[in-house]
């Protein structure tokens, strides 16, 4: 019986998403085994709460350098080995770890960990886009969300295993066993294609029509993409053959894509920068990092105390992530990117009220006379608000912004975009503790309440629908004239091809 070609590039683009996306569990796994390994480094280095704030939050910052060395680096080598990279600082950074003696090698490992965040979270959402046929594009680039989110259940599942280990081992053995997935991911790389946009980028149209044919869902849709493709890149549509010339001036076209997106940017590409970063700021401003990063702190706060049992709770925040990730990457390409986003963001506020509210009831009360109705809705809460966090706002941030930003500055776009994420995951992280003493931890809730309504705002009114577009039409919807943008595009690379004729 015959294989239907349609549903075997499918399958051929699933698996390539899946590679791609296993740099996404070993970040999600540094985020969840910290939370449950901090209580541990806490009493065995004897350091305070500002200690474990910044142990906990810097990796956001240090982050940064892998955000904007892996655009640089995925347009240089290519999207497929930048995932080496990634693979490699994580390695180095759990092994750094693992085997830490003190504070200051622990922050040295936090940083090099932290690069491998960097290029991570960047470099598997961009790939995905690239690989994915629009009909599922949707389902496809949620992989690197749900991935982060099978690896903070790991995390947390880590956590709960390794908690009966002696004080000064036990936390160790929880950061070093992070180094093993690296090792098995530099190796999957081997079997990832490389990014058809990428091949073109380089003047490879071969290798690229090659890749397409086995990604597309027809042959009609491989070339109709090849040549978008190619107009993107700004390669005459009547040039052809197998490697063509493309200009070697790096330095001089990453120049004008900074002015483009940031010094001088048309107003289209001002509304794609203004929703690329409005929306990964609202989505760590939010909260989400206090709830997964303390969620511990938080259940104490609670009135769920004993090891076992904060431990177990806060697994059930992973589980509860991880269903409804996976809830959101089947409905991505049926509801549309807006439904969920909205409906999402709406929940999330209902949520935070409720654990906010919570919070303050149990913090007024005796210790003997909490109300077991407030600690029934903190946990309740807890579970709705990272329940409606992953069915929308979380793999969201991944999926839109691979999506609306033009190949020429898609790599960088998304660097600054995601800059802006852990910057401001970065100063959530690192606040908390000090937020909640200086307005109690329910107080500290209902901001993030207030923030995430101003978010529901801001996408309601700037952020338009991509479902089932291709990523080169999608910049119309920006208000992008790609007839205008095809010609201008054409016309520089015939100048670009004519200066370094000999």
């Amino acid at each position: 019986m015959a294989v239907d070609p349609k549903k075997k590039n499918a399958s051929y683009a699933f698996t390539c998403a899946i590679l791609a996306s296993m740099a996404s569990i070993i970040l999600g796994y540094d985020i969840g085994v910290m939370s449950g390994a901090s209580l541990y480094i806490k009493k065995d280095l004897k350091i305070t709460d500002v200690q474990v704030e910044i142990l906990m939050g810097i990796l956001n910052i240090y982050s940064l350098v892998g955000s904007f060395a892996a655009g640089r680096t995925a347009d240089w080598i290519g999207r497929r080995f930048t995932v080496v990279f990634a693979a490699a600082f994580f390695f180095a950074g759990a092994l750094l770890m693992g085997f830490s003696g003190d504070y200051a090698t622990l922050m040295v490992g936090r940083f090099v960990a932290g690069v491998g965040v960097g290029y991570a979270i960047m470099i598997a959402p961009v790939y995905t886009a690239e690989i994915s046929p629009a009909s599922s594009r949707g389902f496809l680039t949620s992989f690197p969300e749900v991935s982060i989110n099978l690896g903070i259940l790991l995390g947390y599942v880590s956590n709960y295993a390794f908690a009966r280990l002696p004080l000064s081992l036990g936390w160790r053995v929880m950061l070093g066993v992070g180094a093993a997935p690296s090792v098995l991911l530099a190796l999957m790389v081997l079997g990832m294609p490389e990014s058809p946009r990428w091949l073109v980028m380089k003047g490879r149209l071969a290798d690229a029509k090659a890749v397409l044919e086995k990604i597309a869902d027809t042959p009609e849709e491989a070339s109709e993409r090849l040549a978008d493709i190619k107009a993107a890149a700004g390669i005459p549509d009547d040039l052809d053959g197998d490697v063509v010339t493309v200009s070697k001036k790096r330095g001089g076209e990453e120049g004008q894509v900074w002015r483009e997106l940031v010094v001088s940017p048309t107003p289209a590409m001002r509304r794609i920068v203004l929703a690329a970063v409005g929306l990964h700021f609202f989505q760590q401003a939010s909260g989400v990092d206090s709830v997964v990063l303390y969620s511990p702190r938080v259940f104490q706060s609670a009135g769920i105390t004993g090891d076992d049992q904060l431990l177990g709770t806060t697994c059930a925040v992973g589980v509860a992530k991880t269903v409804f990730i996976l809830v959101a990457a089947f409905l991505l390409d049926r509801a549309g990117r807006r439904p969920l986003l909205l409906t999402s963001t709406g929940g999330m506020v209902v949520s935070l009220v409720g654990l906010a509210t919570g919070l303050t009831v149990v913090g007024r009360s005796p210790d003997a006379q909490v109300p077991s109705w407030a600690v029934g809705l903190c946990v309740a809460s807890i579970l709705a608000y990272v329940a409606f966090f992953s069915v929308g706002l979380g793999p969201m941030s991944g999926v839109y912004t691979s999506e609306i930003f033009p190949l020429r500055a898609r790599a960088l776009g998304f660097a600054v975009a995601v800059a802006c994420n852990r910057v401001t995951s970065g100063v959530i992280s690192m606040t908390f503790l000090s937020l909640s003493s200086a307005i109690t931890i329910g107080g500290s809730f209902f901001l993030y309440a207030a923030i995430s309504s101003l978010a529901w705002v801001f996408f309601f009114t700037r952020l338009p629908e991509t479902r089932g577009q291709t990523l080169e039409e999608i910049g119309k919807v920006f208000g992008m004239d790609d007839t205008a943008m095809e010609a201008e595009d054409s016309a520089a690379y015939r100048e670009r091809l004519l200066a370094t004729s000999p």
